[in-house]
């Protein structure tokens, strides 16, 4: 396990009291700000001035205070330098990467990634930015060294691969892009605490905070942790990808992320409890379940060496139901008769989510690509909630089970 503490880095930040001596941060919800002095606006436009260096700002769309305390707080936990909030995690995808890229330039990616992602690495930049993309399995790091050109300005990787459960070796894959003088860019939306990539290796972070940061699934939001070189070039006003394209986080929601951020690291270590015991359950039903804590699973001691000490293994397994059609009807089950959680995309809420990824979120992938990244018809992810008791989570999900003739 790694040393890295996001608890003691996320304390020892400096906390933010509101204006008036609030235990919270005030909302800055201006779009606009004054300057006290004519010469101090050109400083800023110029890059002279700005929240590290003479506490300026200048407009919404570039830096807010709010916004910016919340990138801090993200940096914190992820043992970073810097971060900047986005409207959404696919902002966050994007925006880095075409701070990366120019036109004609290449990416190396994982074969096994979240659908949006994938079509915007498949279909979107190749035909708006003639930004292509090489992909091979995360674990193959043979394939991954042959994939790379002259051109390859990023490695994009998540840290526990959706749906599919395969883990990233981190410190090996900062290794390969390094000795490409690339940068590695990992999703880790799939563990906050329970990972820290930058402190691997990793050289920048993104996350979709809609899912376990947020923890309710009422905000839309992501985040960009890297060096303060990058979010400074992120925030350019002449060439900056968040400053240019404009994926605006709300002040509104930056406060209310940050109030939800004290106990993270209570939700993902009970996440990760819970998953846990489901999937030890479904192992000894004789079940093909996917989940890294589990000892049978393939990289199982590959994450147990790269989490950080006190958090598990994640709270999102995996369970290969055969096919399509019993897909549908154990979840249909599990929702309608026994209420053991929502059939919907997303994850990280705190009762649990289903959906079968090859009919949902990882439905922008052909169906080969589908099988190529291990992607099967039947495959049901389980975001794992917080709500109710393991024994009567047990109880309803084995009769369950029994109901659609997966286990007597």
């Amino acid at each position: 396990m790694t040393v890295f503490d996001p608890i003691k880095s996320f304390a020892d930040m400096r906390h933010e009291f509101g204006e008036h001596g609030g235990v919270n941060m005030s909302i800055e919800a201006s779009t606009t700000f004054t300057v006290l002095t004519a010469e101090t606006m050109p400083e800023i436009f110029h890059g002279q001035l700005g929240p590290e260096a003479g506490g300026c700002y200048l407009y919404g769309r570039h830096f807010n205070p709010t916004v910016y305390v919340l990138g801090r707080q993200i940096a914190a936990i992820e043992g970073a330098q810097a971060g900047y909030c986005t409207a959404s995690g696919l902002a966050a995808i994007s925006a880095t990467l075409l701070q990366l890229c120019n036109s004609g330039d290449h990416i190396v990616a994982a074969d096994t990634i979240y659908g949006g992602t994938h079509a915007l690495l498949n279909e979107y930049l190749p035909a708006k930015a003639n930004i292509h993309s090489t992909r091979v399995p995360v674990d193959n790091h043979d394939a991954i060294r042959a994939a790379f050109k002259p051109n390859t300005k990023a490695l994009y990787v998540e840290s526990i691969a959706n749906p599919t459960m395969v883990v990233a070796d981190i410190p090996k894959l900062a290794e390969i892009a390094h000795e490409h003088s690339v940068k590695l860019v990992v999703d880790n939306t799939f563990t906050p605490m329970i990972l820290s990539p930058i402190q691997l290796g990793a050289d920048i972070v993104v996350h979709s905070m809609t899912k376990f940061i947020n923890g309710a699934s009422d905000i839309i939001a992501g985040a960009v942790c890297a060096s303060t070189e990058f979010i400074q070039q992120l925030m350019d006003l002449h060439t900056g990808s968040l400053m240019l394209l404009g994926p605006t986080m709300d002040p509104k929601v930056a406060a209310e992320v940050s109030l939800r951020l004290p106990h993270l690291a209570i939700r993902m270590t009970e996440h990760s409890r819970r998953a846990l015991a489901v999937a030890q359950r479904l192992d000894e039903l004789g079940l093909d379940v996917i989940y890294p804590g589990l000892e049978s699973h393939p990289h199982h001691a590959l994450l147990n060496n790269q989490r950080n000490e006190g958090f598990g293994f994640g709270g999102l397994l995996a369970l290969d139901a055969g096919s399509e059609s019993k897909a549908f009807e154990l979840m249909e089950t599990l929702q309608n008769k026994y209420h053991f959680g929502f059939m919907a995309v997303s994850l990280g809420f705190f009762d649990t989510l289903m959906s079968c990824s090859g009919a949902s979120t990882s439905s922008e992938m052909s169906e080969q690509a589908r099988q190529e990244a291990g992607i099967a018809p039947g495959l049901v992810r389980l975001s794992m909630g917080l709500t109710g008791t393991l024994d009567q989570r047990h109880e309803q999900l084995e009769s369950a089970l029994r109901d659609v003739k997966l286990i007597k």
